[in-house]
This record gives C-alpha cells, structure tokens and sequence, in this order.
C-alpha cells in the first residue's frame, strides 16, 4: 500500500500567497462604494514568477495600501517619476525603463504573474529604475502621492469595457482625469494607447472637454505613436487583427481650475456603506 500524503494545509486568510511578496487587496479596496475599472485575473503563478515575487518584492515592490505618502524622490533617487497604469507582463515597462534609465518608471497592476515577471525583467536587465506596486491605482493617486510629484502618467491598452452597461468601468473618465490632474506637474504627459476605435473616440472627447489637460496635436486629434512607446505583443496581435491603434498625448495645463468643494472628491471613501462592489 502506497503511504497516502497529507492534505495540504490551507493558507490562513490575509497571509501573502508568496512570503514577503504582493497581498490581495492591500487597502481593503472591497470596503468601498465605488465602480472599479479593473478585474484582477486569476493566473497561474511560474516557479520562476514566484521566486521572483518572493525575492525582490521586499526591495522593489510595494503595497498600495493607503496607509501613508510615498517619497518618490527617495524611492527612485531623485529621478524624474512616471506612473503607469497596467502593465500586464511587462515587457513594454522594461523595455522604456531600459531605454530611458534617466526615468523612474512606477509601474501598477494586480496581475501576480506580470508582477513577478516584471521584477524577473527588471532584475535580469540591470534595471534600478523600476518599482512595482499592487492594488488600485485610485487609491495610490488620491491617498500616496504627493501633490504635483508625478513627471508623467501612462495607460496603455486598458480594458475597454465594451458592452454598453460596462462603459462606467472604463479608467478614463472626468472624475479620473480630476484626480489624477493635481498629482503630476504642469507640462506633465498624459498618453494613453488604446486598439479599441469606440474607446479612443471617448478617450479624445473626454481629455479635449477636460479644462487640466492640453491635445499635443494643434487638430485636436490623435497623436502617432511616439517612438518611446515600444510596440507590444498584445498590440502586434491586434495590428494582425486588423485593429488600430491611437495614441493620445496630453499635457496638464499650467493651472488647473478649482475644485468645486460641494461635491465628493473622486474616489473618495463612502462611510455608509461597507458593502463589496461588484466588479
């Protein structure tokens, strides 16, 4: 008779998959009545991915966990900062960090395989201007970053929600564009990419009607891909496809109108209701 192995012994809720890695929901995000732009995907980790995660994540990852302000300038040794949201595997991320080493790159998602692979890239490429942080970038413009600390702010190919009840969900809306306005400088880039025709159509009306952002293009249209974008995997499929892709490039303006204080800040917490959104 074959000796029968013993079960496998459950991991206790809120403990890291990975020792020392990324936590699910940091901030607890699930306590928040608001529609979230992303649904965190449920891949299989690689040996090599969770070596990665347990590794390096002490020393280049982090936790949006709302629980304090980030010194950027420490962080990244006083480089100038670019925050992008969504990076999926990350080889675009990589491959601009080590274009442009004179650029710190904070690079969010909640992809655990793209994490690890990400730090993977980072480290076999020698590259010290990378960070990757986990959980919603909502939460890290409106509680983590400082006023006016961001160089630059990058979306490329986010989901495009495509069914019509699921257009709310898309990231880039005015109430986005109103909390993400005061956390990046005047003349900071704002560039987004997306292969989706209908959602670049909403991008480009959305940024134009926005009184804190600038069209780089004097048609007000759609900008060519600029040469530091890389083109990725996930977009050559979708060139293959017969997709097109726009690139959008704004800038924040020199100063931005005030905010009406009557209303609720974008993102902000609601205290009456601890119920989990769908996402």
């Amino acid at each position: 008779m074959s000796e029968q192995l013993p079960a496998p012994v459950p991991r206790p809720k809120g403990e890291p998959r990975f020792p020392g890695g990324p936590v699910a929901d940091p901030a607890g995000s699930h306590h928040e009545r608001r529609i979230r732009s992303f649904q965190p995907r449920r891949s299989r980790v690689t040996t090599g991915q969770g070596e990665y995660l347990e590794r390096l994540w002490p020393q280049w990852g982090l936790d949006i966990d709302g629980r304090g302000t980030l010194d950027l300038g420490e962080m990244f040794g006083g480089l100038p900062v670019v925050l992008e949201i969504g990076f999926g595997m990350g080889e675009a991320t990589a491959e601009m960090a080590a274009a442009d080493p004179g650029t710190g790159i904070l690079a969010v998602d909640v992809h655990t395989p793209g994490q690890g692979n990400l730090l993977g890239l980072a480290e076999r490429g020698g590259l010290t201007n990378v960070r990757v942080a986990n959980g919603d970038a909502i939460i890290l413009l409106r509680e983590m970053l400082e006023p006016e600390s961001l160089d630059g702010l990058r979306v490329y190919f986010p989901d495009p929600w495509p069914k019509k009840r699921h257009h709310k969900r898309r990231i880039i809306q005015p109430d986005f564009l109103t909390l993400a306005a005061p956390r990046l400088k005047p003349g900071a880039v704002l560039h987004c990419a997306t292969d989706w025709e209908p959602y670049a159509e909403q991008m480009l009306e959305v940024l134009n009607a926005h009184p804190a952002f600038e069209n780089t293009q004097p048609d007000g249209g759609y900008a060519p891909r600029p040469g530091f974008r890389p083109l990725t995997r996930f977009e050559g499929q979708g060139l293959d496809k017969g997709h097109v892709v726009h690139d959008l490039l704004f800038t924040r303006a020199a100063e931005l109108p005030p905010e009406p204080h009557a209303e609720q800040h974008p993102g902000q917490r609601s205290e009456q209701s601890s119920e989990q959104p769908s996402a």
